[in-house]
């Protein structure tokens, strides 16, 4: 059953890898009318084809055009935005404008990752606009759902784990614990997150998998038949930060951050009404593709 109260929801982003799981999952669960937002102008999209043939209303929109988001969003109960990369705030910033005009319920920011209240050390530079975007959103008066899931399996690689070259570069102790979990896992609880009380105007938590770096390690070993080469370094956000020698990318640098951020307290996986994808389903297909 659906929260009677919520009828229509609003995708923004939803031809992305996150936003498109997302979209399937409410398509699939068949309880909502679904429009999805694409920038103007109008394109040929593969994502938001397939999206539409299972029932979605495609809506192209100028995100700097507030009337013409007003029109897109009219009807709207839940705005679930996927959106990601340098307009981050700005176009959720557009988005919450226009919400408050049309009388949205409910703001799904693009968050699914790590939990932004409970970062341990330095902000890194790519969550900045997720914490300042937050901000705003606590403070404009439409209820909201923080929904944290961790790392997306699919990005299993940014923690160090090369399975081209067998290789594992640890950020931190082995010991250290990572919360993940699958895109499509993440697109169903976006669903069931409508349903939870404790969802409104909070954060729920969930976890496909709870495994440390030498768990994770291991797996991968075990998959592709092979002892991997590991080293440690634990002194990458220090020398990116003092842009000392030899000097880490910045992709590296998130991938520190990510390590000791990502082990995520008060999961409510109990009351998931499914089971998550295994982590070792995922390794198998990263290794394999």
């Amino acid at each position: 059953m659906s929260d009677t109260s919520y009828k229509v929801i609003t995708i923004a982003g939803a031809t992305g890898l996150l936003g498109f799981n997302v979209a399937n999952a409410f398509l699939s669960d068949g309880s909502y009318k679904i429009k999805i937002l694409r920038k103007k102008p109008e394109s040929e999209n593969k994502n938001a084809n397939l999206l539409a043939s299972k029932g979605a209303e495609v809506i192209y929109v100028d995100y700097n055009d507030n009337n013409d988001l007003v029109k897109a969003l009219k009807g709207t109960d839940v705005i679930i935005s996927a959106i990601n990369g340098t307009e981050l705030v700005t176009s959720q910033r557009a988005l919450l404008n226009a919400a408050k005009v049309v009388g949205v319920k409910r703001f799904i920011p693009s968050e699914f990752g790590v939990d932004i209240k409970e970062i341990t050390g330095e902000v890194h530079p790519f969550l900045k606009p997720k914490i300042e975007f937050f901000q705003e959103l606590e403070k404009s008066g439409i209820e909201y759902t923080i929904i944290i899931t961790g790392l997306f399996y699919d990005y299993l690689g940014i923690l160090g784990f090369d399975h081209k070259n067998k290789k594992a570069t640890f950020y931190a102790d082995g010991n250290t614990k990572i919360i993940a979990t699958s895109l499509p896992d993440i697109g169903k609880f976006t669903v069931e997150s409508l349903k939870l009380p404790e969802a409104r105007n909070g954060t729920v938590r969930v976890a496909g998998s709870a495994l440390t770096l030498n768990e994770l390690l291991k797996k991968y070993e075990e998959i592709t038949g092979t002892k991997w080469e590991v080293s440690n370094d634990f002194t990458v956000r220090q020398r990116y930060k003092n842009n000392t020698a030899p000097v880490p990318t910045l992709l590296e640098d998130f991938g520190a951050f990510l390590t000791v951020n990502l082990d995520i307290k008060n999961l409510h996986n109990d009351i998931l009404s499914f089971t998550p994808q295994p982590i070792t389903e995922s390794i198998s297909n990263l290794v394999k593709n």
